[in-house]
């Protein structure tokens, strides 16, 4: 028998193994391990995950650029837009709700539930704008913030004519407040694109979109007070919209597509009572020109002309022409009264010398009627209003009146609506 050293065994051995090796990797029973394509082999940032078709990237700042690729691949463009400026802007908008005092069949004073709407926060200090009806004969105010808290409000200012109000809370020092920025409502055009922020319903802090459906609307707007009686304005310029704006609203932002205020929403065209589509907002303009006043004086000092008058009808057309009066014109303001020395008698306006009674109200006919001020028609006392809405005590002003069948033209110095007493 032959005999083989040690070392030649194992000679033998390893070529056996490696026959074996290359017989069972040529029949494809043995596979080798290969890379990622494009990756480097071992790297410890990168785990390949057999039959996946990404790869899981460890470090934190990929993973973060990852997710947010994935983010912006889910949202459109207009999506992502409207919930930025939710999520910028939402803790700037309060849900305001008030107390208001009753009085029982014991003429005692209880404090009940009262009016509640929306509001902005227009600065750090936590001023806030919102409707004044929202505010109206309100005994107590509060204004509750995104995350619960809520803290008693004191009304800073009001101004009817544009049923605009700013009230104001003390924050918590340690309390940084959203303030929503200004925009430039003179700048709107029909179709463009609106976001409304409010409480509807109570529902907080709700968000709706739509757009311009149009600007520059004048709008009447009638109050009643506790009282029972009421009182009409027409609000100028306001922005129509088909963002669902509904109880609970009034006062809130409507925004543009930057985020930026640009309306109060402030009421709704309903026959049912809920949104239809057409809401109407105060624009930002407005509230811009008054709101200063507000904090500073707590109102908007506006022309007057001293006058009571009453806005032409029919019956009271056909009365005067046949008591021998008869009227120039069908439509106009009579002049039932001009205030002794004040600035319409001083400019020559007269007043009516004889009494006539309705069911409603007594005035007296025979004076002057006023078809214009400041070149704008005045066939109604909210007419008036709104010639004088933007004067100033101390100006003048041309007043157009008939006397008789002549027309006449008179420069008149207003004097403060609110001295004089002017109804709003």
């Amino acid at each position: 028998m032959k005999l083989y050293s040690r070392g030649q065994l194992v000679l033998v051995g390893i070529g056996g193994a490696v026959l074996a090796l290359l017989i069972g990797v040529g029949a494809g029973l043995i596979h080798a391990p290969a890379a990622a394509k494009g990756t480097a082999v071992g790297s410890p940032s990168l785990t390949v995950v057999e039959g996946a078709t990404a790869m899981e990237v460890n470090s934190p700042a990929s993973g973060s650029a990852l997710r947010n690729a994935e983010v912006a691949a889910e949202y459109s463009t207009d999506e992502k837009e409207n919930i930025d400026i939710y999520e910028r802007l939402n803790e700037g908008v309060v849900n305001i709700t008030t107390e208001q005092l009753y009085y029982n069949w014991f003429s005692e004073a209880v404090p009940q539930e009262g009016d509640s709407g929306s509001g902005s926060i227009i600065d750090a200090q936590g001023y806030v704008l919102t409707n004044k009806h929202v505010v109206k004969d309100a005994y107590k105010v509060y204004v509750s913030l995104a995350d619960g808290s809520r803290f008693e409000a004191k009304v800073v200012g009001i101004d009817p004519e544009n049923d605009l109000a700013v009230i104001k809370f003390s924050p918590p020092k340690n309390v940084k407040l959203t303030v929503i920025p200004y925009g430039d409502s003179s700048r709107l055009r029909v179709g463009q694109k609106l976001l409304a922020i409010g409480n509807p319903f109570g529902l907080e802090r709700t968000l709706t979109r739509g757009i311009v459906s149009g600007i520059g609307r004048p709008v009447s707007q009638t109050e009643r007070a506790q009282d029972g009686s009421s009182s009409t304005v027409v609000i100028q310029n306001m922005i129509q919209t088909d963002a669902s704006i509904n109880p609970g609203n009034s006062g809130a932002p409507l925004l543009n597509a930057r985020g930026e205020l640009i309306g109060v929403n402030t009421m709704i065209y309903s026959p049912s009572g809920g949104s239809v589509g057409i809401g109407f907002a105060v624009p930002i303009a407005t509230a811009k020109r008054v709101v200063p006043e507000l904090i500073k004086s707590g109102r908007v000092a506006r022309g007057w002309i001293d006058v009571s008058t009453v806005a032409l009808f029919s019956d009271l057309v056909d009365y005067m022409k046949q008591n021998g009066i008869p009227a120039p014109v069908d439509a106009g303001l009579l002049v039932s009264q001009a205030k002794k020395a004040g600035n319409a008698d001083r400019a020559g306006i007269r007043g009516g010398t004889t009494q006539v009674r309705t069911r409603a109200s007594s005035f007296f006919v025979g004076g002057d009627i006023i078809v214009s001020v400041n070149g704008v028609k005045t066939e109604s006392d909210a007419q008036l209003h709104v010639a004088l809405e933007n004067t100033k005590p101390g100006e003048s002003v041309e007043v157009v009146y008939y006397r008789g069948n002549k027309k006449i033209s008179a420069q008149v110095q207003l004097s403060d609506s609110a001295k004089a007493g002017a109804k709003n």
